[in-house]
């Protein structure tokens, strides 16, 4: 797998170094307050659980499964949530924890669902990765890893059809990995 990767972006000491960093924002901003952390399945799990080992903080910890890649490479501009139901939310603060900010989409739908069905205090997003590119939905994360150009990258809990999720590090994909049948 690792020689499908053009090149490392991240490595997985500078990964740990930026969570412990944004961990300590995270208590800080939270403490006092009833935080529910929900995690966007799949690509989050890995940089969700490293993160949630570093807040000592009373919380709760919820998912959702929502997809908008569908297997390529661009997102298809439509969000589908998979879940019957969605947090129980009502009234607490919610940390949304995604592994990139790329379109938009996704944290938009998210952030908006919870709004209009899940009565929250607030809804704050944290991602590992946000690409410099202009989104399709004005969204912002208000804790993120690391900033990158729009590239197509894996590892650290991001696939490409569903392999390089378990790389340690983060990195960009041979462009002909993208464009073959894996």
């Amino acid at each position: 797998m690792e020689t499908d990767i053009e090149r490392i972006l991240f490595h997985a000491a500078a990964i740990q170094a930026r969570v412990d960093e944004l961990a300590a924002e995270i208590t800080r901003d939270y403490a006092g307050k009833e935080l529910t952390v929900v995690a966007v399945l799949t690509g989050a799990l890995m940089f969700t659980a490293d993160l949630l080992r570093r807040i000592p903080l009373p919380l709760k910890l919820d998912c959702v499964s929502v997809a908008s890649y569908h297997g390529g490479t661009e997102t298809s501009g439509e969000v589908q949530f998979d879940q019957i139901s969605l947090p129980d939310i009502e009234g607490r603060h919610v940390l949304v924890v995604d592994d990139i900010l790329d379109s938009g989409l996704t944290l938009d739908a998210i952030t908006r669902k919870f709004y209009q069905h899940c009565g929250p205090q607030s809804v704050r997003l944290c991602t590992l990765l946000s690409k410099r590119r202009v989104r399709i939905k004005d969204v912002e994360a208000q804790y993120i890893g690391f900033e990158i150009e729009d590239e197509f990258v894996v590892g650290y809990g991001m696939d490409y059809q569903e392999r390089y999720r378990n790389l340690p590090f983060v990195g960009v994909l041979k462009p002909q990995r993208t464009q073959e049948e894996i």
